[in-house]
């Protein structure tokens, strides 16, 4: 989810394999540009992702544990990479991985799905599902929130129409075009709960494509057509009239929740699932939730805070609803595109992250904010044509079935009262400090959460940022390392009471963002070593050969513990975008830079002692002053 506008670069031709340990820093990349061309114009002629060489990889991941393990752990992991690179096994792995990119399209992709999303059990409200807050909304009355839920359908509606006729603009960096295939993945599609492992369909593929969306007000779903007969899309009037109707049709407050049960943890949601689906009313049911283009939550208000409480608040709200007395009912958490309105003003999304990365949602977010400036977009008197009710949802609760809600409401509960949220509307300088003394932004930020988490724990810890690898045919993501043995070199300094020279501490700030900026683009040039790991490793799974020992370290056991989970998803729109912590005495950080402000959302889980939001978010701010006052006093002193 990385908006790498302001990582380095090269604009060479050849600079998509580029040759191993070698980096070109010094060019920036500029940022992500669109040119309105066909989005699948140059799809088939994108590079496949390369593999790594071995020897590369082994010595980054050493490089990389240096500052996260004791010295100790890093010699016997020293050895283990000695022997995995000169015993045979990494070279058998590599080649049959190597073997694996030239027959496929991406040897990465399916074991990404696999591993990151479709195999892990763990529930996607706060566990996997990210959330976008938008700027709040004033509603002057309930019609409001109506007339607001009409436009943002019409714009998904007009966003979908680029995607239909393959006119979205191709989206370039450094003059590079990018894979635009996850655009595709984002509408009318839905995760399937299974047994052990769980699928993703894409009914926008099939001969009879969807043109309904799902609406859910007070629990109660409904099926809202959005196409007329003869195919043009509903206009804003129209929707607007469709979504009085379901208001009116679903007052009562004390309907079974059913989208809760889509809350719950995999497995426990698989088996429920099935039981529900028994029902052939519940079944076609819920496959009119799963075909549908995209989901609109229509929220009840949530209790009054303080305006310095609000976003951390809905922040919470678009994560997971509120719990069961509020809106967690009000979700279907398997559908990859959820909508939320709120009758207080509230405003976002939650998205299913199996289809898609950030930069999808992101600029979709950017699409609505054209649409809705468009002033073709007023509330126009459509033609008298009568238009059917929506269709309500129907669902045979048994026993059975009422027993597993009243299961996910608890549990739902203890997830909310679990975790803990704080967002830092950081307000005293933006993006264009950093640039003004040549630093990237985001290695800027990241250095600030690297000091806040060392004057917090006195220690480093294993760091991911999220990169994007859309330089690659269906390429998803691979890590940055934020926490290396520069950072922790200028995080110790900023603590040595000591070093009283500004412009030595400067100098090391200077070097740390420096070799941020050189893992980010071995990253985005698919030279990170992260995903090569997995690639290794899942290679050996499918050999059946045991695993070697390098897997079954501690060193790598700590390497992949991320305390900070970490992205950076820079948009104009002045949103926040959340997800939860991805370890029990984790963070999980995710940030805008503005021009001149920077939002942050910090969570972290309340059962750990260890971790606070508030606190963490209070160092983050803390050492995002400390640095500029470095910058500047250093700044004084050479003049």
């Amino acid at each position: 989810m990385l908006n790498v506008s302001n990582t380095c670069g090269t604009t060479s031709k050849d600079s998509l394999f580029i040759r191993p340990s070698v980096v070109n820093p010094c060019r920036l990349l500029r940022a992500v540009t669109q040119i309105p061309e066909r989005s699948y114009v140059h799809q088939e002629g994108l590079p496949k992702l390369p593999v790594p060489p071995l020897k590369q990889t082994c010595e980054r991941y050493l490089a990389i544990l240096e500052p996260i393990v004791s010295k100790e752990e890093l010699e016997h992991t020293r050895q283990l990479v000695q022997e995995f690179l000169k015993g045979g096994v990494g070279e058998r792995l590599q080649k049959e991985l190597e073997r694996r990119a030239r027959k496929t399209d991406n040897w990465l992709s399916e074991w990404w799905m696999q591993s990151a999303y479709l195999d892990c059990r763990m529930p996607l409200a706060v566990y996997t599902s990210p959330g976008v807050v938008l700027p709040r909304l004033h509603f002057q009355d309930r019609q409001g929130q109506m007339r607001f839920a009409a436009k943002l359908i019409a714009g998904v509606l007009d966003f979908k129409r680029m995607i239909d006729t393959k006119t979205l603009p191709v989206e370039y960096l450094s003059g590079k075009p990018l894979c635009m295939d996850q655009y595709y993945q984002i509408l009318s599609s839905c995760r399937i709960p299974g047994p052990k492992r769980d699928t993703v369909v894409n009914h926008a593929v099939g001969k009879t494509p969807p043109t309904h969306i799902a609406v859910v007000h007070n629990f109660q779903f409904f099926v809202l057509d959005v196409y007329n007969s003869d195919g043009t899309p509903l206009t804003v009037d129209q929707i607007y009239m469709q979504l009085e109707k379901i208001w009116n049709s679903s007052l009562q407050t004390n309907k079974e929740p059913i989208g809760i049960l889509t809350s719950q943890h995999r497995n426990t949601w698989g088996k429920a699932y099935n039981n529900l689906i028994k029902d052939k009313t519940n079944k076609e049911s819920v496959r009119a939730i799963q075909k549908s283009i995209f989901a609109v939550c229509l929220d009840a208000p949530l209790p009054r805070v303080s305006d310095e409480l609000y976003l951390s608040r809905v922040t919470a709200q678009m994560l997971h609803g509120g719990g069961a007395r509020w809106n967690s009912g009000n979700r279907w958490f398997d559908k990859t595109l959820q909508f939320i309105v709120g009758e207080d003003g509230s405003c976002g999304l939650v998205y299913e992250h199996a289809p898609a990365e950030g930069p999808p949602i992101v600029l979709k977010l950017k699409w609505f904010h054209i649409f809705f400036n468009r002033q073709n977009i007023q509330m126009v008197r459509s033609p008298m044509v009568p238009l059917p009710m929506p269709q309500k949802l129907r669902f045979n609760i048994t026993p059975e079935i009422k027993r597993d809600i009243e299961n996910a409401k608890q549990n739902m509960n203890i997830m909310v009262h679990d975790l803990d949220v704080k967002v830092l509307r950081f307000p005293h300088f933006g993006k264009k400090l950093p640039k003004q003394y040549k630093l990237s932004p985001d290695g800027f930020v990241q250095m600030a959460l690297q000091l806040a988490y060392f004057r917090m724990y006195n220690c480093c810890c294993s760091t991911y940022e999220s990169a994007s690898l859309r330089m690659f045919k269906y390429g998803r993501t691979d890590a940055i390392r934020s926490t290396t043995a520069d950072s922790l070199q200028f995080v110790k300094a900023m603590q040595d009471s000591t070093k009283q020279v500004g412009r030595e501490k400067v100098a090391m700030l200077e070097k740390a963002v420096q070799t941020h900026k050189e893992n980010t683009y071995n990253a985005i040039y698919g030279q990170a070593i992260d995903r090569h790991l997995l690639g290794l490793r899942m290679q050996s799974i499918t050999d059946l050969t045991s695993m070697p020992e390098i897997f079954m370290d501690t060193s790598y056991a700590v390497a992949n513990h991320f305390n900070l989970s970490t992205s950076q998803v820079g948009s104009k729109t002045d949103c926040v975008m959340c997800f939860g912590p991805v370890v029990p005495d984790g963070y999980g950080v995710c940030y805008n830079p503005m021009d001149e402000h920077i939002n942050i959302a910090i969570t972290a889980f309340n059962s750990c002692e260890e971790t606070n939001a508030a606190n963490f978010a209070q160092a983050v701010e803390d050492s995002l002053l400390d640095m500029r006052a470095l910058l500047e006093d250093a700044a004084v002193t050479r003049q």
